[in-house]
C-alpha cells in the first residue's frame, strides 16, 4: 500500500555542515513528517564559523533539476526558498508558483549568513522585491532584512510596508531587535497582528532562519492555517534550537531530529516526579 505525504519543494544553496541550507530544510522537512524535493540554487564553502566561498548555479543547471522533477510527474505540497542567490534562481521559483498557483510559497529571503557573508547583490535584492514578493504566501524575514526592503523605522511599519508589496502574510523574526524575550510578529492582509514571544536563548546557532521557514512550509502543505503552520514552526525551531549542540567552533546546530532523539523524556520527567 502506497502511502501519500505531503511534497515540500526547496530551492537552496547547499551547507557542507549541514546546518544551514539545503540539507537544513531537508532535515527539517522529513523530521515533521513530509518529504523534501530539492532544487539546488548554489554551491557554498562554508562551516558555523563563516562562509569562505559562494557560487551560484548555472541558470541551466537551475532548469534542469526543476524540469527533471516535472518530467516524472512530480508536485509539491508546498515550496521555500532559502538562498537563491541569482535572478535564474528567482526566475526558476516563479516558474514553479506559476505551474502550481495555489501551492503556497513560503520565501525565506536570504541576501546574507547570519554573519554577514553575502548571497547576492542589487539584481537579487529587486528580484526579491519586485518580482517574489507579489506571489509569497508567507514571507519569514528577520529585522535586518524587512527593514533592508522597506526602509522602515519600526517593525510595525515593516510589517505593513511587506504586505503593501503584496506578501499574503510576514512573520517577522525578532532574533535581531534589541529586547529580553524573543517577539516574533505574524501579520496578515486584512487582521489583526499577532505576536508570539519566547524565551531568548543563550547561543548562537547556525541555520535557524531555515528550520523556521522549512517547518511553516510543512504546515501549509498539510493544509494548515498560516496562524497554524506559524506556531507550529515556530515551536518546532525553539526547541531544535534549545536542543542545539557543538559541530565545530562557531554558532551550534540545531537539533531538527529533537521529535525523535529526546522522545519520551518528558513522559520520564513526569513518572519521576508522581514517584518523588
Amino acid at each position: 500500500m502506497t502511502q501519500t505525504v505531503p511534497l515540500v519543494l526547496t530551492f537552496s544553496a547547499s551547507d557542507p555542515t549541514a546546518g544551514a541550507g539545503l540539507q537544513a530544510d531537508a532535515l527539517t522537512i522529513a523530521a515533521l513528517g513530509a518529504h523534501p524535493l530539492t532544487v539546488l540554487t548554489g554551491l557554498t564553502a562554508q562551516n558555523t564559523v563563516g562562509v569562505k566561498r559562494f557560487e551560484a548555479c548555472a541558470a541551466d543547471w537551475i532548469d534542469d533539476q526543476f524540469h527533471a522533477l516535472l518530467e516524472d510527474g512530480i508536485a509539491p505540497s508546498a515550496i521555500k526558498t532559502g538562498v537563491l542567490g541569482s535572478v535564474a534562481a528567482v526566475a526558476a521559483v516563479l516558474r514553479a508558483k506559476q505551474l502550481w498557483p495555489n501551492v503556497p510559497l513560503v520565501v525565506d529571503p536570504v541576501r546574507a549568513s547570519g554573519r554577514g557573508d553575502s548571497f547576492g547583490g542589487q539584481a537579487l535584492f529587486d528580484g526579491f522585491r519586485n518580482e517574489l514578493f507579489p506571489v509569497v504566501d508567507l514571507l519569514t524575514p528577520n529585522w535586518p532584512e524587512a527593514q533592508a526592503f522597506t526602509g522602515a523605522v519600526t517593525v510595525d511599519e515593516a510589517g505593513a510596508r511587506l504586505l503593501q508589496m503584496g506578501c499574503k502574510a510576514v512573520l517577522l523574526k525578532g532574533e535581531h531587535l534589541d529586547s529580553g524575550d524573543v517577539v516574533n510578529r505574524l501579520y496578515v492582509q486584512g487582521q489583526t497582528v499577532l505576536a508570539y514571544p519566547c524565551e531568548r536563548l543563550p547561543a548562537q546557532y547556525h541555520g535557524s532562519g531555515c528550520t523556521l521557514a522549512s517547518a511553516c512550509a510543512v504546515g501549509l502543505g498539510q493544509g494548515l492555517t498560516v496562524k497554524d503552520a506559524v506556531e507550529l514552526g515556530l515551536e518546532y525551531t525553539w526547541q531544535a534550537l534549545n536542543y542545539g549542540f557543538v559541530v565545530g567552533q562557531g554558532q551550534l546546530i540545531p537539533d531538527r531530529m529533537h521529535l525523535m532523539q529526546h522522545l519520551g523524556e518528558e513522559d520520564d520527567e513526569e513518572a519521576s516526579d508522581e514517584h518523588q
